[in-house]
Parts: C-alpha cells; sequence; structure tokens
C-alpha cells in the first residue's frame, strides 16, 4: 500500500524549522531521479520540476519538510537547558518526554518540571506553560557546554510503529506530505502542465519557505500538502471531528488562513470521485498550512486548494495517520495534476 521504510526514514530525521538540512538530503536523494530538474533557493526550499504536456501553465505544489521543536536559549549553573519553541506545541504532553539536542553531536536530554509530590494545591490544578519545563542532560555545565550551545536545534524523540492500519510517528506534521510528494513523482506519468513541487521550510513559524518559493514561481494552480485534525476520539461530539481517520483523502474547504478556490475545491471532489478515491470534507476554524501563500503571493493569485492528511494527536510528542487515507492522497494528487485542463476553469 505505502513504502513504510521511507515514511519511517522522513519522519524520524531531525529537522525543525530553520534546520530542515537533514531533510532536505532526502529529499535530494529520492526525488532527483524522478523530476526534469532540481533545485534550492536561498531559505532552503527545494523546487522540483516535472515538465508536463502544456509549459503554458505552472502549477505549484507545497509540503513542508519542518517540524515544531524547540531551540537552546540558555544554559544555568546546574546544567539544565532552557529553550523556545520552534512552532505551536501542547504543554501538558512534554512532561518527562525525552527530546535531542543537536548540537556539536546529537544528545539526548529529557524535558524536566516541578515534581507533583512538592506542587501546591493551586500548581497542581493550573494549566502548564512552555516555560515550566526545562531540559536535563545528565550532566554538569560544563560539560552540556562541552557540546550544546546557544542556538542549537531540539526535536523530539519517537520512531515510527505501525499500529493496527496506521502509522504512529513524531513528525508526521508534515512528513507524511513529503512523503506523498515524493511518492506522486514516482508514480505520475504525464501532467497536464508544468508541476513545481516545493518541499519547502519554516511552515510552522509562519509559511515562510512558501511564501519565498511562490513569489518565485508565480504558479497559476497550486496545491497545499498537510496535516490536518482527526478529532474522532471518545468525547468529541460530530461537529467538532473536523475530519476521521479512515475515511479517505481530505479536501479542504477552509482554514484559518484560506478559503480554497470553490473551483478547485469542485475539481477535486469531481475527480475523486471519478477515480473512485475515497474522500471526506475538510474546515478547519483554527490554523493554516502553506496553501495561503500558494494562493496569495503571486500577481493575481492562484487558483488553489489543498489535500489534507486526517491526523490523530497532532502538535503533540507522537502523531497518527491511516495508512489508506496516505495512499488516497498520493493517488488523489496524482489525478488532479493529470487532468488540470479537462476543468472549465471559468467564473460561474
Amino acid at each position: 500500500m505505502i513504502n513504510t521504510k521511507l515514511l519511517a526514514e522522513i519522519c524520524e530525521v531531525a529537522g525543525t524549522s530553520g534546520f530542515e538540512q537533514r531533510v532536505r538530503e532526502i529529499v535530494l536523494r529520492e526525488v532527483t531521479p524522478l523530476v526534469d530538474k532540481v533545485s534550492i533557493d536561498n531559505m532552503g526550499n527545494v523546487t522540483a520540476i516535472k515538465k508536463g504536456k502544456d509549459s503554458s501553465k505552472k502549477v505549484m505544489i507545497g509540503a513542508h519538510m519542518d517540524e515544531i521543536g524547540f531551540i537552546v536559549t540558555h544554559i544555568d549553573n546546574e546544567g539544565f537547558v532552557r529553550f523556545h519553541t520552534l512552532g505551536g506545541f501542547d504543554p501538558k504532553t512534554l512532561t518527562a518526554q525525552r527530546v535531542i539536542v543537536h548540537g556539536k553531536e546529537d544528545m539526548v536530554g529529557v524535558m524536566g518540571s516541578k515534581p507533583i509530590h512538592v506542587m501546591t494545591a493551586e500548581e497542581r490544578n493550573k494549566v502548564p506553560k512552555t516555560t515550566d519545563y526545562f531540559i536535563d542532560m545528565g550532566m554538569s555545565k560544563e560539560e552540556v557546554e562541552k557540546h550544546v550551545s546557544v542556538g542549537d536545534p531540539i526535536t523530539r524523540d519517537r520512531k515510527l510503529i505501525e499500529m493496527g492500519d496506521c502509522v504512529n510517528c513524531k513528525s508526521i506534521d508534515n512528513r507524511v506530505s513529503v512523503f506523498i510528494l515524493i511518492e506522486m513523482f514516482r508514480d505520475l506519468k504525464e501532467a497536464a502542465h508544468d508541476v513545481y513541487g516545493v518541499f519547502t521550510v519554516q511552515e510552522e513559524v509562519g509559511i515562510r519557505g512558501a511564501s519565498v518559493a511562490a513569489q518565485q514561481i508565480q504558479p497559476d494552480f497550486g496545491f497545499g500538502l498537510d496535516t490536518t485534525i482527526a478529532f474522532d476520539v471518545p468525547g468529541a461530539a460530530a461537529h467538532e471531528k473536523v475530519t476521521e481517520l479512515g475515511k479517505g483523502v481530505a479536501v479542504k474547504i477552509m482554514d484559518s488562513s484560506t478559503i480554497c478556490d470553490y473551483r478547485m475545491v469542485n475539481f477535486m471532489k469531481q475527480t475523486a470521485d471519478k477515480n473512485k478515491i475515497k474522500w471526506q470534507p475538510e474546515i478547519l476554524t483554527a490554523g493554516g498550512t502553506d496553501t495561503k501563500a500558494i494562493q496569495q503571493n503571486t500577481p493575481g493569485g492562484s487558483i488553489a486548494g489543498a489535500i489534507s492528511i486526517p491526523t490523530r494527536h497532532i502538535h503533540q510528542v507522537i502523531e497518527m495517520a491511516h495508512k489508506q487515507d496516505i495512499r488516497n492522497s498520493i493517488d488523489l494528487l496524482r489525478v488532479c495534476l493529470e487532468g488540470l485542463n479537462t476543468f472549465d476553469w471559468g467564473f460561474k
């Protein structure tokens, strides 16, 4: 169904915002043989170009390489590391979790906080903040400083495992989309127009890489590739679920940063139905993706939509996606690129 070995490699590698180089190495290795041209811009975005039947129009696809993580801000006199977040975290999920500090070498640390035994009643009932945590390296200040410096990135420590029909790992957001874009290029025979697949940087801190890439490419059409909330768990009301695992690839209608072009939404739905690809609609009232930059950062805008991968436990220490939803995402992206020239894109 999917190449879980490659997906694991892509998810497990470290690459928080601004420090995507290890992910970029894998992308370059995998995508270069599949396309006509590969380039890297000054920010570190990787653009893979595959020529289509009609080169008068350009299609941009954005899949961000960065994961949520941290950056070292201070090493105190006892050797404990203080940090700042790179991207959004739910602080309560950090307690006692292992992380990797990427200094002169990769070193494991543990997220520490005040033990519950010595908390006051007020502290026990308080919602934790990221500033309540520190990283315990198990070493003195002098030993830590031999390996770690202010400005070093920090990532979560989690391997990919398969659970039933799902995959579970850190960085499913958004490495699953990096995987999908690579695998789509592997399957793509001939696109309707020239395809610019961009593996973007720094999405988690403000959709920065895609903004630069879209200005350079100036696409006519665009697709964002990213994860979305699957809140299909106990206690969730039907209207809160957003998407559900195993119910198909999600066709984005809107999120807090983008209202997808209704023409693209209709095209994606019709294309999925025509090719018997299971799909579900997505409206996400908070959060944004590279779709915003693809749609807005070109003169006159582009006709843009997004393929979303339903994901549980998003922006936590581990995240989970369904293997069939991943397969459906690869297939829908491919057939959309092959059939863009068959749709009436006029306003009506």
